[in-house]
Parts: C-alpha cells; structure tokens; sequence
C-alpha cells in the first residue's frame, strides 16, 4: 500500500464517532427540545374545560369495545330489575357479570370429577353454547342498539 491509501484510511477512521456517548448525546439533546416545545405549548394553550362528569350518566354515542359491549349490554338491559330498587339494575348488571366471571374462574377447581370428552358432557356442553349465544347476542345487540 503507498502512503498516500494509508493516510486516507486513517483520516477515514479518525472521522467516525463512537456511537456511545455522541450519537446517544444528540439523540437526548433532540428528545429534549422536543420535550421543550411540547411542554411550552400545553402551557401556552392549555386544553379547554368541559362540563362536569356524571358518572351516572354515559353520552348516548359512547360505547366500549367490542370485548365489554356484552356487559355493557347486559348493563342496559339490568333496567328490568328496577321493581327491586331504584339502584338495584345497576348494582345486578355489575354484581352478575362479576359472579359469572368468578365462577368461570373457579370453574377448574370446583369440576373434580373425572375427565370425559366433552361429547359425554351433554348438560356442560348446553350450559356452554346457551352462554356463548347470550354473550354474542348481547355483543351484537349493543353493537346495533
């Protein structure tokens, strides 16, 4: 090799930076004027006060995802125990999902019996296919209602 390919190597080596602490550095030094300016404008333009929450009350167009809208579903149509207690729909349409859950929890502790394919299960197997149907019937019916 001459020395002229030698000191063009070495000028080349002699520019790079290690990534650890310069790149690291100006990536932080840009994070936070980023962090600057986004702070400087949320004080400068705060974000307007709506009206008061009612937790009692949901906006008609105000709807879960697609995984809750059978509780919330079922949380509407817990209305037909209102002869019970003005707050007794409420209360049955957070208190049954909430034993149904459990239950579904506790479920592998409490079937000891022994194991059998499902097929020779007929009353487990009507228990499971009526709850999956009220489950997508009411995920459907709160999807449209």
């Amino acid at each position: 090799m001459s020395d002229q390919s030698q000191k063009a190597n070495s000028s080349k080596e002699q520019k790079l930076l290690p990534f650890w602490p310069h790149y690291v550095l100006s990536e932080l030094i840009a994070w936070y004027v980023i962090l600057g300016i986004l702070v400087t404008l949320s004080a400068v333009f705060p974000a307007g006060l709506e009206e008061r929450a009612n937790a009692m009350l949901t906006p008609e167009h105000v709807k879960p995802e697609w995984y809750f809208l059978s509780i919330y579903q079922f949380l509407k149509v817990a209305s037909v125990f209102s002869f019970l207690g003005p707050d007794m729909p409420r209360l049955l349409g957070i208190v049954i999902p909430g034993i149904l859950i459990a239950m579904l929890f506790l479920l592998p502790f409490l079937d000891r019996g022994s194991k059998k394919p499902a097929r020779q299960r007929p009353l487990m197997m009507i228990v499971v296919t009526v709850a999956l149907l009220v489950v997508i019937g009411l995920t459907i019916w709160g999807q449209y209602s």
